[in-house]
């Protein structure tokens, strides 16, 4: 009998799994037209994540997966946080490292080193390969991202998008927080997963209007939802104080329409911004510099607490 249970033991230890590095093919596209338009002809670019299970984990159990997408700073302390939180649920997280991947340590000042086009596509080519992973439910796969990354997790919900990367595919839920609502869709065509936007009032580095706006836009057609968090600054989930960075952009001023073909044209002139010199043209119009961010308490302690039942719905029932 001794020795019965010490063989069931070892067997459990032996079988069971932590995390592992996952390489992937992706690309280079600088702009959402790129995918759209001529993704073949990308650079081909390889990313890679690591892909982490719930504590006692084992090799014959499928799980539920959130992809995380840090933003323009990189990966932070709360981003962590927000991925351990899930992994005690007994979800899966894979941290994406688009950044790394490509030996960049921020965008911040600049956002065109790594852009959101190349980001987007590294999630589904994340999604593509994680949902035949053995031990991953494949159609309980949800993206979550911050900022830069807030805006993987929004816009990789938008259908002309994401039907030119895969069709056979989708993510099961999209949680953005703090996104830049500011490029804005000529036409309201997103998934019907659930997505929501988490936002702070004071934000001003990726305001909070155009994220209304867009709620309003889309909530009679969508399953959008937002949550904007008074006296709340970008990054209110930090733990730590509003700080200032007067080299990032502040997008206050900005509204970027978005075609159906995936052009994203300039304030006023209507050009696509379609290279890195023509974004500087068009950030000249409305783009300045100096931005507030950092924790707000209240905005932290209830965004931890929406994060967790947004999943444990979408994601373990």
């Amino acid at each position: 009998m001794i020795f019965q249970i010490l063989v069931i033991i070892q067997f459990d230890l032996i079988s069971q799994i932590d995390e592992e590095i996952i390489t992937l093919e992706s690309s280079n596209p600088y702009t959402f037209n790129d995918i759209i338009d001529n993704l073949d002809d990308q650079e081909k670019q390889i990313v890679y994540g690591k892909l982490k299970f719930p504590e006692k984990s084992v090799k014959n159990k499928k799980y539920p997966l959130v992809i995380g997408v840090a933003g323009s700073l990189g990966w932070s302390d709360h981003h962590y946080e927000y991925l351990e939180m899930y992994r005690n649920m007994g979800i899966a997280t894979f941290e994406l490292n688009s950044f790394k991947s490509r030996e960049i340590e921020s965008t911040v000042g600049t956002q065109n080193t790594v852009t959101i086009s190349a980001m987007i596509l590294d999630a589904y080519t994340a999604l593509k390969k994680l949902s035949y992973h053995p031990n991953i439910i494949k159609d309980k796969i949800s993206i979550t991202g911050w900022s830069l990354g807030g805006g993987v997790a929004l816009f990789s919900a938008w259908l002309p998008l994401k039907n030119a990367i895969i069709k056979e595919l989708k993510f099961n839920s999209h949680l953005a927080f703090y996104p830049p609502c500011f490029i804005e869709p000529e036409k309201i065509n997103f998934s019907n997963s659930p997505i929501h936007i988490l936002i702070g009032e004071l934000d001003n580095w990726t305001p909070a209007e155009p994220c209304n706006d867009l709620f309003l836009k889309s909530k009679s057609s969508t399953n959008l939802g937002l949550t904007i968090f008074k006296n709340s600054h970008h990054s209110f989930d930090r733990d730590g104080p509003v700080i200032r960075d007067e080299n990032a952009y502040n997008f206050t001023n900005c509204r970027f329409k978005l075609l159906e073909n995936g052009d994203i044209l300039m304030n006023y002139l209507n050009i696509p911004m379609s290279n890195s010199f023509l974004q500087k043209i068009g950030f000249a119009f409305c783009v300045t510099r100096g931005v507030d961010y950092g924790g707000n308490i209240i905005a932290r302690k209830e965004s931890f607490e929406f994060a967790r039942k947004f999943m444990e719905q979408n994601l373990l029932f």
